[in-house]
């Protein structure tokens, strides 16, 4: 579905991404893992649209998407759930949610309806504070938020940028929880995260990113057991 040929990124002469190539199938949980600077959130940036590439080419369903405008991408069926959540602090629960169906727009007020009710459903808590402030919400909350709010826009792949970043290993397990979960509906996902040994757990395939280069690639089970991969990421 998702296919990223010879991606190149630079930042001014800093060259970020060099060569990259990743594929993430239908129905997949694919995961990106590497030390910090090593460049996993610049690819998810380059994919929505964020970050321009040098060159290379980014295909999802036999589209270009390195030529369509990021307020564009999501009307594609690719939705992104950033590093930091990036929540409207001053807006309620609800208006949040609402800002991820934009591209629906006033003329389809029944649809928007429909994806609120799907999100409430798989998350009683933003039911429940539906009209709370989300920035008095904690951390987990405001990442479940983040994932309601991409969940509105009905995807068909959700692209997560370290979705475990600054919880607590109770909420770390919860959010990997829901991975899993958005996952079943049906939901391709591709994951950027730190915490390699819980992504490695959830992720069918995963790549190894250093200094902007595919370093490993492979099973995520293999990997996990990998020896390079153990003493380099899981401090085994």
């Amino acid at each position: 579905m998702l296919k990223v040929e010879n991606l190149n990124v630079h930042y001014g002469v800093i060259h970020a991404i060099e060569d990259v190539s990743i594929e993430v199938n239908d129905g997949e949980i694919v995961t990106l893992i590497g030390a910090n600077g090593a460049g996993k959130t610049t690819i998810l940036h380059t994919i929505t649209g964020l970050k321009k590439a040098t060159s290379g080419s980014v295909t999802w369903d036999d589209t270009n998407l390195l030529a369509e405008e990021p307020s564009k991408i999501i009307t594609h069926g690719v939705a992104h759930v950033p590093e930091g959540r990036h929540v409207f602090v001053d807006m309620t629960v609800r208006e949040n949610l609402e800002m991820g169906a934009y591209m629906y727009g006033r003329k389809d007020k029944d649809k928007v309806i429909e994806r609120m009710d799907h999100v409430f459903e798989r998350f009683p808590r933003l039911k429940e504070r539906q009209n709370q402030l989300a920035g008095t919400f904690s951390g987990g909350e405001q990442q479940m938020l983040a994932v309601g709010r991409a969940l509105m826009s009905d995807p068909k792949i959700i692209l997560m940028d370290e979705p475990s970043m600054g919880l607590s290993p109770l909420l770390v397990q919860e959010i990997f929880d829901i991975i899993k979960e958005v996952n079943k509906q049906g939901i391709t996902v591709l994951l950027v995260e730190q915490n390699a040994k819980m992504a490695l757990k959830v992720a069918n395939r995963a790549y190894v990113l250093e200094t902007g280069k595919i370093k490993l690639s492979g099973d995520a089970k293999e990997l996990l057991n990998n020896d390079d991969v153990r003493k380099a990421y899981l401090g085994a």
